[in-house]
């Protein structure tokens, strides 16, 4: 983010933005109502992102749910996609982006649909990300339709954690993305761990933030264990092993099973 003078800076409050939670309706373990009362309760966000892996049916549950309430944070609907290359995330998004698309036709099919296109935990080999040789390729081309709005940085999983530091270290050399933080939150205790900070308060200027290259990503502390239990820890796992499968390939296969009856006459 450029350097701000004195006076822009006595004027200016800054946000914090968690673009990165997941909630029951994907892989995570509080439906929206949860997660909401908490950040309202123990969080000083300003804005949060819903992202459910592959579906954007949670966070339009979610944004329904948010305007009913009166919260003192905005909310922003989005997707966390499966592409061929890795999880990117898309922001801003109320229609459904497929899956397991090349990376570059995922950015630009976000790019028409009105939304940001933001790289989620880069680089790291503890889940599916979009790796440096990807992002290179993807950024050799001068195409702005196909090139990514954001990188995020600052992502309290363990899986963010271990290439976070390289991820940034690589963009402020070569790739000159927007730098966002997110919590990746499966758990109502570890939202807000991590967040983008922005010059503003609103949603609106956040994405403005971003477009203009004016954010950061803050890494705060990661929850203990102990507050989540091993039991919940892995009912999480075995809950995200099955969610893009079921929401990827469940509906394929449906199709396929319903001609396969039609053809033998069942």
């Amino acid at each position: 983010m450029p350097p701000m003078d004195e006076a822009s800076r006595a004027f200016t409050r800054f946000g914090a933005a968690d673009l990165q939670v997941h909630t029951s309706h994907g892989d995570g373990m509080a439906d929206a109502r949860a997660l909401f009362e908490r950040i309202e309760r123990t969080t000083d966000l300003d804005v949060m992102a819903v992202t459910d892996h592959d579906d954007v049916r949670g966070a339009l549950l979610a944004r329904e749910i948010h305007a009913q309430g009166h919260y003192h944070f905005e909310f922003v609907p989005g997707i966390e996609v499966t592409t061929r290359s890795g999880h990117l995330l898309a922001l801003w998004i109320d229609q459904p982006v497929r899956s397991f698309r090349s990376l570059a036709e995922t950015v630009a099919t976000i790019h028409r649909l009105g939304g940001l296109a933001v790289v989620p935990h880069p680089l790291s080999y503890l889940t599916r990300s979009i790796g440096e040789r990807a992002l290179d390729r993807l950024l050799a081309d001068a195409d702005p339709e196909t090139r990514p709005d954001g990188i995020e940085v600052a992502n309290t999983s363990l899986a963010g954690r271990v290439t976070g530091k390289r991820a940034l270290r690589l963009n402020r050399e070569r790739w000159g993305l927007a730098e966002t933080g997110g919590s990746d939150a499966h758990f109502p205790e570890d939202v807000g761990s991590a967040w983008t900070l922005f010059p503003g308060q609103t949603a609106a200027v956040l994405r403005a933030a971003i477009e203009a290259h004016e954010t950061l990503g803050v890494l705060g502390a990661s929850t203990p264990l102990r507050e989540i239990g091993v039991r919940r820890l892995a009912a999480q796992q075995v809950r995200g092993l099955a969610t893009t499968p079921r929401k990827v390939l469940g509906p394929p296969v449906l199709r396929f099973a319903r001609r396969m009856r039609q053809a033998v006459g069942v």
